[in-house]
């Protein structure tokens, strides 16, 4: 790693910079890059994916300045410039893995990114059986900031759940609930309807953590039975089909850059 800090964690002192470039923290590029949001950008370099000038990247910070560092992910050289920024919303059907491939050869959200030449990301998870919408882009600051907590982007969810939820049950997802040593943050919740056979709700979160309303729905005793996630922030579901895709409109691109505090333009 010797060679690597001289040549990459040691950018602002004594290197000269071409075009003026400045350094950048190398997740962070990666991002900007079309490689995944900042998270998924720092999972490729743990991995062991990542090479600068050479050597393996073996722990977070190090800068490179674009344009002079070599850079290659799996072997393969990373160019400075990168694709046009891409938006686009699916409709996730049950049944599809929210990731890029799996070794045991299940289907994935990207079977069905039909037409898509970009290389996009999805922001965010959503499991297999759950449904709804899915955002996939190649902006890597816009999704850092939907996925990340402290923005508090709202996402809403058509939830069935076993049995009869009673009122205090809702209080406690009002409130926020623990489960297995885990405590998720209050939810907004309306009954839409309610049975002995099973509750329909509309539940808003803005934390996000994996499988979040699922296991605030346990925590007070009704599993889950479906899932729909039919907002995140501003952008809405719509009349979109299970399986269907479409590119957003340059006016929901600025809305949703809006909300989380970029600029409109990207």
């Amino acid at each position: 790693m010797a060679e690597l800090k001289q040549k990459s964690t040691a950018v602002s002192d004594n290197r000269s910079f071409k075009g003026g470039e400045q350094p950048l923290r190398l997740h962070k590029y990666l991002a900007q890059c079309g490689y995944g949001s900042r998270r998924q950008c720092e999972d490729l370099i743990r991995a062991g994916r990542v090479r600068v000038n050479g050597t393996v990247v073996e722990k977070m910070g190090v800068k490179i300045i674009p344009g002079q560092d070599s850079i290659e992910i799996d072997g393969q050289v990373l160019q400075p410039c990168r694709e046009p920024l891409a938006y686009y919303i699916l409709n996730k059907p049950p049944g599809y893995l929210t990731t890029c491939q799996d070794e045991r050869g299940r289907r994935t959200v990207y079977d069905l990114l039909t037409g898509v030449a970009e290389r996009v990301f999805p922001v965010g998870r959503l499991d297999c059986d759950s449904e709804g919408l899915l955002l996939f882009t190649n902006d890597g600051e816009l999704a850092h900031r939907l996925m990340h907590p402290s923005f508090r982007v709202e996402k809403e969810y058509r939830v069935w759940v076993e049995g009869f939820i009673k009122d205090e049950a809702i209080r406690l997802l009002e409130r926020g609930v623990n489960y297995e040593g885990e405590f998720y943050q209050p939810a907004q919740v309306q009954v839409v309807s309610r049975n002995s056979t099973f509750s329909e709700l509309i539940v808003v979160i803005r934390e996000g953590k994996k499988r979040q309303v699922r296991r605030m729905c346990l925590a007070v005793g009704h599993p889950v039975r479906r899932l729909i996630r039919v907002r995140e922030g501003c952008l809405t579901l719509g009349k979109l089909k299970a399986g269907e895709l479409r590119k957003l409109s340059p006016a929901e691109v600025a809305r949703l850059r809006k909300e989380v505090g970029l600029d409109t333009l990207p």
